[in-house]
Parts: C-alpha cells; structure tokens; sequence
C-alpha cells in the first residue's frame, strides 16, 4: 500500500481513476492477482452522482440487444456468484426478464434470438399470456414476449461496495473525494497522476505514480481523455418510482423485469425493491446530451409525466403516487456497443467507458477483462467489437 506520508516515493502498479461499477471491479480484479492497486473517486464510495446507482439494475441472459454479448454475460454471471460468496450475500435477484413488444419489434425479435444461438431455457408469449402469468403487466394482447427465467436484478450500490471491501481485503487503497485533474505518461512506460482533494475548501494535491492507468470514470472519462471525448456522450436520464395500487403483483416473486418496445419508445422496469414503488424508466429518456458538471440533477414534472404516462398505459395498477425521481447518466457511443481496450498511443492505459446505459450487469466481467489487459496485455474473453479503432473520426493513431 501506498506510503501517506511521502507518495512522491511509492509508485503503485495500477492506478484505477473512478471507483464505480466499472472501477470498482476492475480495483477488485487487479487487487485480487496481486497488483498493489490505488483507486481514485471524486465523490462519495459509492455515491448518486453517476450511472451506478438507483437500486436496482438489469440483469437478463436474453440479450436483444446482439446474441454475441450472451458468452460475456454468462462469464458475468459466474463472477457475480463468485463475489457474492466473497461478500457473503447473493448479489443477483432472479424475477426472470421480458423481452416484449409488437411481434416484428427489435426487443423481441433479439431476443429470441439470442436464447435461440445459444440454447437459452425461455417461453414465447402473446400480450395476453404475458398479461395472464404476471398480473402487473398489461400490454396490448397482440404483443409477443420471450420471458428468460434467469433474468433480474442487480442492487449496484450493494454491488460496488462488495467490490470495493473485496479490494481492499486484498490490499487496494481507495480513496473517495479526490479529483484528477491531470495525468501523462512517463518515459519508463508509467504514468504520472495529479489529483486534488475533493473535499470542500482543500486545497491539498498530491502526484503519484503508477506502471499502468485504468480509466472508467464515466461520464467524466471525455474529459480526462479529451481525444474520445467525441465517442463517448453523457446523457440525461431519469428513474420514477410509482406506488401500485395492488403492490403484491409488483413483489419480486410475482413481476418480472421487463424491457418493451412501443409506440412511445423504448422503456424498462423492475419490481418493488428498496422504495415503496415499481421502478421504471425510458431509454435516452429526452436526448438530452449534456456536461456531467452542469447537469441539471433535478427532476422535472416532463421528466415525471413521460413515465408515469407510460406506466398509466401498460402498468394500469402501477401509476399510483410517486414514491422517488432519480436523474443518472447514459455515456453512449455511436454504435452503442461499449470500450474496451488499450490506448493506442498508450499500452498502458487501459479503458473502460461508454456503456451506452446497458453496461452495469457486465461490470463483474469488464473487471476481470480490465484486469487481463493491464497484468497481460490480452484477454480471453471476445471483445473485439468494443475497441477504439472501431471509431475512425478520433485524431489518435
């Protein structure tokens, strides 16, 4: 662990900047493999201020979204179980997922097809079956769905802080409130990293030194690397919790996790699970691209109306009272697949950002993948389709 009084003579083997989802598995990863590991948060550990927070999170096997994400989400879920015994709690909430939508929609159509490639137990359902098995549901009867026993949900404040005890059970320093400001590779093939307290009216700063960097701060990881900043787009996004009229239909037990595509966009929801309310949610809720700085945080009665609208349509007994409004961010690249990978101009430098608002659930496996890359410079894990160079409008060789 690193030396508090004089860090200008230690020099940590990894230095993870943002201790989140992603960082938080990564610190645990690299800790884990023997790494003296340093981990930098600007906010609190955890905190509500990025992407990784709300209660709850998807986890689903019947991935929509491309079949080719169902390997690294079957090794996801393998190291959840793994954390979860580390941590002594079991971190995944099986309720089962739907996938639901007009029959030739892309959520249902993906994934059956995804549980179809690779063998997954599911059940097709019209509208009305679906309506008839959960009762909380009601979708239009013409309406098919794949509901996937295995999907649920994941507690992310729960999972970062099994992360985080995990990494510093196993040597990992983290430290909350501080703020990079700066970083620059040295000729030795390290990094060089500036960082300031976050504390307010501190002024304290400190430089330390690493052989290799992990960025996977967010929201803010354009700002630290200016050069993917023009891939990597924070956006607005907000959570309403409702109080059910019948909330027994809304239990764990009784309501699956959903995601659904209608006439009004693309929407997901979860059960009753830490507030008195069923969770939901809009996919890029207004495209509303902005500064993780400046954000407004604050939610507006828009911001209600468009999911209490939603869940007054599909969830008749859902749209009670509002219980809770929460504002997060997506940061979605172009293709909304996520990066992973080495820097180009820097081997070491790894990063792992723009998780395009489906990301949490693989944050037990980016560690691992994270880990790989920093201690071998490789994976076995397939991440192709998440690395930099898929981008060719970036000024980085």
């Amino acid at each position: 662990m690193g030396d508090d009084t004089n860090p200008d003579n230690y020099r940590y083997d990894a230095i993870v900047v943002g201790v989140g989802g992603m960082g938080s598995a990564a610190a645990y990863h690299l800790a884990d493999r023997g790494a003296d590991v340093l981990g930098l948060e600007r906010h609190d550990v955890p905190h509500t201020q990025g992407s990784s927070h709300g209660y709850t999170r998807i986890v689903r096997l019947a991935y929509y979204e491309h079949p080719s994400y169902v390997p690294l989400l079957r090794s996801a879920y393998d190291e959840w179980d793994a954390l979860g015994d580390d941590y002594g709690e079991r971190l995944v909430h099986e309720t089962g997922s739907v996938a639901v939508g007009p029959p030739d929609s892309d959520i249902f159509e993906g994934a059956r097809r995804a549980c179809r490639e690779h063998d997954l137990e599911h059940d097709v359902l019209s509208g009305a079956e679906l309506n008839e098995r959960f009762p909380g549901y009601d979708v239009p009867g013409e309406f098919q769905a794949v509901f996937q026993p295995r999907g649920g949900f994941l507690v992310p404040e729960e999972c970062i802080v099994a992360h985080v005890e995990g990494a510093q059970a196993r040597g990992a320093e983290i430290r909350a409130r501080t703020q990079v400001r700066d970083w620059r590779a040295l000729d030795d093939g390290g990094v060089e990293v500036e960082a300031a307290s976050a504390i307010a009216d501190s002024d304290e700063t400190t430089t330390y030194e690493a052989d290799s960097l992990v960025f996977a701060a967010g929201a803010w990881t354009g700002k630290l690397l200016p050069e993917l900043a023009p891939v990597l787009e924070p956006e607005r996004q907000v959570l309403g919790w409702f109080q059910p009229d019948s909330p027994d239909q809304f239990a764990p037990g009784e309501f699956p996790v959903f995601s659904m595509r209608c006439d009004e966009g693309y929407f997901y929801g979860f059960p009753i699970h830490g507030v008195p309310g069923f969770k939901v949610g809009k996919y890029n809720h207004r495209h509303e691209t902005v500064d993780p700085d400046e954000m407004n945080r604050e939610p507006t009665a828009t911001d209600e109306r468009i999911l209490r609208e939603y869940a007054d349509d599909y969830f008749t007994d859902a749209a009670g009272p509002t219980m809770r409004l929460e504002t997060c961010m997506f940061t979605n690249t172009p293709d909304e697949r996520f990066v992973i990978d080495t820097h180009p101009e820097h081997p070491q430098v790894t990063v792992a950002a723009g998780f395009s608002g489906h990301g949490f659930k693989f944050s037990s496996v980016v560690g691992s993948v994270v880990a790989d890359l920093v201690t071998d410079g490789e994976t076995d894990h397939t991440i192709d389709q998440f690395g930099i160079e898929r981008f060719d409008n970036l000024n980085i060789s």
